[in-house]
């Protein structure tokens, strides 16, 4: 089960390289970020949470290609091959800015489910990222106030939960909304290690 972690912690987490975890990494999977950038910093200081940002692996047996299902500020559900992210982050020829951590999901899920779980999310690309989701999620915070809004728009974590519900595999929400901590809080959540 995961916990409450500092940034200091998430540096003392095992690392392994792309090239030692790749073939390990399985389809349902989760990727949690925590970025350097303006809009995580924004994210983690809205949450209280050192995490910015979360996707699910899939792995694609024909391809032989490791994706992150992930929705994307600015761009929406999109698969980015998880290469990139350690290569060539936005096409800028850098690696992402900060740190990633795989988690697994440790509830009995079968193979079938948790492509049922990936075809889900696949069914939802390009549906816009929920920028405003964020701003209600600060006022939720702020105000104590409780109720998530369900439209076809989606923040990062609302779209790893809703696969995972699609299967019957529902991570225990404290409120209605859902950020990437929450998901990284869950019991049935074990972080693994940490990509170099």
């Amino acid at each position: 089960m995961a916990k409450v972690i500092s940034k200091k912690e998430i540096g003392q987490l095992p690392i392994k390289s792309y090239a030692e975890m790749r073939d390990e990494l399985q389809t349902g999977d989760l990727v949690f970020c925590s970025g350097s950038y303006f809009f995580s910093k924004t994210i983690q200081q809205f949450t209280h949470s050192v995490w910015s940002h979360v996707g699910m692996i899939y792995r694609d047996p024909t391809l032989k290609r490791v994706f992150i299902l992930e929705s994307e500020t600015l761009i929406g559900v999109r698969l980015a091959p998880l290469s990139k992210y350690l290569s060539d982050y936005h096409g800028k020829n850098r690696p992402y800015k900060g740190n990633m951590v795989i988690a697994k999901v440790n509830a009995e899920i079968d193979r079938d489910k948790l492509n049922r779980a990936i075809s889900y999310g696949m069914d939802e690309l390009t549906k816009p990222y929920d920028n405003f989701e964020i701003v209600r999620i600060g006022i939720r915070i702020l105000f104590n106030i409780s109720r998530r809004t369900r439209d076809r728009k989606y923040i990062c974590s609302e779209l790893v939960y809703d696969c995972f519900d699609h299967i019957g595999v529902p991570f225990h929400l404290p409120n209605e909304y859902v950020g990437p901590d929450d998901i990284w809080l869950d019991g049935q959540v074990e972080p693994k290690f940490r990509i170099l």
